[in-house]
């Protein structure tokens, strides 16, 4: 028997879930959903938090998929809504300071058996950041917008935004040492 996909043609998906088809909406939703939960994580530590500011997100896409051009690819126009949705809740919980003051770093990680860095270790380190140094990193690290956008979505300068990048990328690289001193395993595997 052979499977064959509900829809095949993304414009007509996109065509079905703006005239209100349940099944096309949750199509998309479907399609998307991991790696958009994947990126809100990026931003927010708490998977919940996470998952709420997702399907958030995902109710901004289906109101406002008419306004979708369908230049560019239809997953980075969710992904936009999606960071600004990151941001905006953050904003709300008025999780993030700004500040151009060194932070004190308060390490609190679980040390890994395994002699290979993990995507988990990795995403461990980068939730260690003060809030602002992560959404900076992420934003252009990740997810490569430059310092003047950053700025703009921020509502900082755009020396602030560099500023940023800088002090996360330090504390980084600092706590990439320490797990090398810290973890033997880790060094002699490398």
């Amino acid at each position: 028997m052979k499977i064959i996909p509900f829809y095949s043609n993304e414009k007509q998906l996109i065509k079905k879930a703006i005239s209100g088809e349940r099944q096309a909406q949750r199509t998309i939703y479907e399609k998307h959903s991991p790696k958009m939960l994947s990126l809100c994580r990026q931003y927010i530590k708490d998977v919940h938090f996470a998952e709420d500011v997702m399907v958030e997100g995902f109710v901004k896409v289906f109101k406002n998929l008419r306004a979708f051009e369908h230049r560019g690819s239809f997953e980075g126009w969710i992904r936009k809504i999606m960071v600004r949705e990151c941001i905006s809740h953050l904003r709300k919980k008025q999780f993030v300071v700004f500040d151009e003051e060194a932070f004190q770093y308060v390490k609190d990680r679980s040390e890994s058996e395994s002699s290979m860095m993990d995507v988990e270790h990795i995403q461990h380190l980068i939730d260690g950041l003060p809030e602002g140094y992560r959404m900076v990193f992420v934003l252009h690290a990740v997810e490569g917008y430059k310092h003047e956008e950053i700025a703009e979505l921020l509502k900082i300068t755009t020396g602030t935004s560099k500023s940023q990048l800088f002090k996360a990328r330090k504390m980084l690289q600092e706590n990439l040492k320490l797990d090398k001193i810290s973890s033997p395993t880790r060094s002699r595997g490398n």
